[in-house]
This record gives structure tokens, C-alpha cells and sequence, in this order.
């Protein structure tokens, strides 16, 4: 059979890859979820349920008292400068930078190497596995912090807040956004675990842009992913007194941007993990 320049490119073999790519990420989700690096992951989920849960005990008891509006304006704080900057940020963090820099500590990313499947198709199966375990992770403590917020309000008005006709609309936009929040953060993430031998570095760096969005001027608050994130919000809340104002971007361009930007890395992804080799002696 000829082999030459003239021969026909190889056709894309989608029920194959796809079958790789399943079996993949069904190894990497038990890695997440049940490997020995999942339980950083559970203890950061359970700072805001116990934030909320202390403040429901002190409502339920009677110490403090505050109606459902108010209590909407602190779950925003809450969200955008915990939930949002800590929790999300360190858990997408430790998720998505494991991905591959894990699987090289473990001494265990040769494995995939030597079997047959395109480097690719790895690297989007890892990526989805980690967006998989991230939306559960984040998506089930948001809501969970929402129902533990109008708890002490009882059932009815619970159910109302947080599913009624009220309340949806508002709990949709925060599962949204969080949801979101793990696309974008993931994609970065991933690409520091794979560009970078020492991703705490850049991690750090990273942190560092997304806690001073505030104070940067329009045009650079752009560049960061929590910008888009806080636009998408359902409530706003105060920057501080030396913030420098910009108007929110619209759903229409932060969503589809967020899209573009994980596209973008997964493209870098794909051409990094073409030309890579291992190296267990340097890290």
C-alpha cells in the first residue's frame, strides 16, 4: 500500500475517540472524587456550608434577626467575595492543575502515553472530566448555601426564595455563574499545569490579578476571568470606596467570551501536549 505524499489523510475515527474518551474520564472522575487528593476539595466546600449554617442556628435561635431582602444582599457579599474568589478559585485551581502535573508527581502520565490514544482526545476527556467534577463539586455547594440562607425563614418561604417564582430565576443565575466560573477557571488552570513545571507560581500570580480587578482601570479588568463572573451576578454589591467603576458586560459577550477563552487554552492545550515528553528526574 502506498504511503507517499499523494496517499489519503487517515479519516477521523469519532466512534473511537469518543470510546477513549469515555474511558477516560470515567478513570479521572474516580480520581477527583474519591482519589487522595479529593479531600482538600471537600474541606473547601464545607467553609461556606458551615458559614451558612452558623448563621441559620443564630436566626433560628433568635439572636439576630433579618428579613429575606436583607438576607438576599448578604448571600451576594457571601457569593462574590468567598464563594467566587476562594473557594472556587483554589478548588478549579487544584482540580485542573492536578490534571496532568498530578499524573507527573504520581509518576503515572506515562501510562496514557504509551496506549493508543491521541494525545488530543486526552486532553479534552481530562478537561471535561475535571469541568464534570468541578460543576458538582461548586454547583452542589451553591446550592446548597442557598437553601441553608432562607432555612431559617421556614419551608415555605425556603421553597419560594429559592425555587418559586421569586427566587428562580435568582438561584439559576448563581448556579450559572459558578458553572461558568469553573469553565473559565478550569481552562486556565489546565494550561498551567501544562505550560508551567511549577504551577504555584503562576497560580499566585493569577490570584494576585483577580483580587486587584477592582482596582484596575476598565480596559484591564477585561483581562481577568472574575470580571466577567461579578457582571454576571444577579445582585451587585460595593466595590469599596477606592473601586474604579466600569459598567458590567452584558450576558451577550461574558458568556460567549468565557466560551472563547476556554476554546483558546484548550487549542494551546492541544498543541502543547502534542510535543511533550516526560520527565520524572526534574519535578
Amino acid at each position: 500500500m502506498s504511503t507517499g505524499a499523494g496517499a489519503a489523510p487517515t479519516p477521523p475515527q469519532w466512534g473511537l475517540w469518543s470510546q477513549q474518551a469515555l474511558a477516560v474520564l470515567r478513570i479521572e472522575l474516580r480520581k477527583v472524587f474519591w482519589g487522595k487528593r479529593s479531600f482538600a476539595l471537600y474541606l473547601l466546600c464545607l467553609g461556606p456550608l458551615l458559614l451558612l449554617a452558623g448563621r441559620a442556628f443564630v436566626l433560628w435561635r433568635g439572636w439576630v434577626r433579618e428579613d429575606p431582602a436583607a438576607a438576599a444582599v448578604f448571600y451576594a457579599n457571601i457569593y462574590q467575595s468567598f464563594v467566587l474568589r476562594f473557594v472556587l478559585f483554589f478548588g478549579c485551581a487544584w482540580i485542573f492543575t492536578n490534571l496532568f502535573r498530578g499524573e507527573i508527581l504520581d509518576r503515572t502520565l506515562h501510562f496514557y502515553f504509551l496506549s493508543p490514544i491521541r494525545r488530543e482526545v486526552l486532553v479534552v476527556a481530562k478537561f471535561c472530566s475535571g469541568l464534570i467534577a468541578a460543576v458538582t463539586f461548586f454547583g452542589a455547594t451553591t446550592a446548597a448555601t442557598l437553601v441553608l440562607l432562607y432555612a431559617p425563614y421556614g419551608a415555605s418561604t425556603a421553597v419560594e426564595r429559592v425555587l418559586g417564582g421569586s427566587g428562580i430565576g435568582t438561584s439559576v443565575a448563581y448556579l450559572g455563574v459558578t458553572a461558568l466560573g469553573c469553565l473559565g477557571y478550569g481552562a486556565v488552570f489546565l494550561a498551567t499545569g501544562l505550560l508551567v513545571r511549577n504551577p504555584m507560581i503562576p497560580a499566585v500570580a493569577i490570584l494576585g490579578w483577580e483580587s486587584i480587578n477592582f482596582l484596575l482601570p476598565p480596559l484591564l479588568k477585561k483581562l481577568s476571568v472574575i470580571y466577567y463572573l461579578v457582571s454576571l451576578c444577579p445582585i451587585p454589591i460595593s466595590q469599596g470606596p477606592i473601586a474604579l467603576m466600569a459598567d458590567p458586560t452584558p450576558a451577550w459577550i461574558s458568556v460567549p467570551g468565557l466560551l472563547a477563552l476556554t476554546l483558546g487554552v484548550l487549542l494551546v492545550a492541544r498543541w502543547r501536549i502534542r510535543d511533550a515528553e516526560i520527565s520524572y528526574g526534574t519535578d
